[in-house]
């Protein structure tokens, strides 16, 4: 090759190098990049840490409770409807524009002058959601630990030093005692051994060692966890992200193969289509899909901000929002195949033993644990899962917000 053909192939290299340049967008104005991004080592470990930081209690404790107080199965008709009107989209937008921009949640929205502030609103959201997040991963080290016992579990007794008078256990003779004025064994562990809550205002009890040790440990193991960025992030997420399946597909197991585990399935997708005719139900499925899909947290603008620049993250979106809906359903079953086993044992209807937020996973749940044949087992792997749920979404949230 003559040195005019050796030139032309060199010009022509430049050229295209240029026109691959152009396809990426400058810096937006006041970012300050002071060395390369980091990125993912692999797609996989992109879908992981989504699904991590996405799938959390909100679809173990949340999502059940709102499907059947909302209709039970007619609930998914307003559910799916802001799903593909609100929740893909967004979810998409955020993710997109994270990896187009190689920025993190706030540079980000620096994009357009009339955005700027939603960059600093998602950040102190995400603040304030690190800071309460991380308290639930320490009731659960503490049920953890004490579900570890070779007798009955310490919630399924009267007979320990933070139980009062008005305690009872399911099946006990309550006979001269006013209803109103009995506790739940569940119920007294839960505020008196693991919160230590005070009589009033006016009581001003000591530090929880307790917990404030617990919340210690959770805040050192999220540190491990995000101590090299995505490095680290990138293979935690290998174990955190799917092992709560494996712990689910067993609970499930075990739920569907108790006494009663039918009627509570049924009550849980029965639909009640007249309740779409309320506006609370539609409100109730919007909130949710916010929740669920951690929309206007800036945590997926961050987290997409680590692909490379011409990763195909639309099919990966999809998979994501699939599996983090699926995976609602699937844990609703879960949850009240055994809530209803706990109604045919206490003898009351399934809407007696259901509740949401803390109240399911750390008081309905474990008291029907407690019925169960070898319940320390089941009780272990169900607050590991509570655990590894919650750290997902502490972590990647952590890793998002800094």
């Amino acid at each position: 090759m003559d040195g005019h053909g050796i030139e032309a192939v060199s010009t022509e290299m430049e050229l295209l190098e240029k026109d691959q340049d152009t396809e990426k967008p400058k810096k937006v104005k006041g970012s300050q990049k002071i060395h390369k991004r980091p990125e993912w080592a692999n797609k996989a470990e992109f879908v992981l840490a989504c699904v991590g930081f996405a799938v959390g209690l909100g679809n173990v404790w949340r999502f059940p409770y709102l499907c059947y107080k909302n209709g039970g199965g007619a609930f998914l008709i307003p559910y799916f409807v802001f799903l593909l009107g609100a929740g893909i989209p967004l979810f998409v937008l955020e993710v997109g524009l994270g990896q187009y921009l190689s920025e993190g949640g706030i540079s980000a929205w620096r994009i357009s002058p009339a955005f700027k502030g939603v960059g600093y609103g998602t950040t102190i959201i995400c603040f304030w959601l690190n800071i309460y997040y991380v308290v639930i991963l320490a009731w659960s080290n503490l049920y953890f630990v004490f579900s570890f016992t070779t007798g009955p579990l310490p919630w399924s007794t009267c007979n320990n030093w933070w139980n009062t008078d008005k305690c009872f256990v399911i099946h006990s003779n309550t006979t001269g005692k006013f209803q109103s004025d009995i506790v739940d064994s569940t119920v007294e562990f839960w505020e008196n051994r693991i919160q230590k809550m005070s009589t009033g205002i006016g009581d001003f009890n000591f530090i929880n060692w307790e917990l404030a040790l617990s919340l210690l440990f959770s805040w050192i193991v999220c540190y491990f966890c995000i101590v090299k960025g995505v490095k680290s992030t990138g293979k935690v997420v290998y174990f955190t992200a799917t092992f709560p399946y494996v712990m689910l597909f067993i609970l499930f197991i075990r739920g569907v193969t108790l006494d009663g585990a039918w009627e509570g399935i049924v009550y849980y997708l029965s639909p009640d289509m007249s309740a779409l005719l309320k506006p609370q139900v539609w409100m109730d499925a919007g909130t949710q899909i916010f929740f669920s899909y951690a929309i206007a947290l800036g945590c997926m603008i961050a987290l997409g901000s680590y692909n490379k620049f011409h990763n195909n993250f639309l099919n990966q979106c999809y998979f994501i929002c699939l599996l983090n809906s699926a995976t609602s359903i699937f844990a609703g079953l879960v949850i009240f195949s055994v809530l209803g086993f706990m109604a045919k044992v206490m003898d009351v209807p399934i809407s007696k033993v259901a509740d949401s937020g803390p109240g399911l996973v750390f008081i309905a749940y474990p008291r029907a644990v407690a019925e169960m044949p070898a319940a320390p087992v089941w009780s272990v792997l169900f607050f590991f899962m509570i655990f590894l749920l919650g750290l997902d979404s502490q972590f990647v949230g952590m890793e998002g917000f800094m």
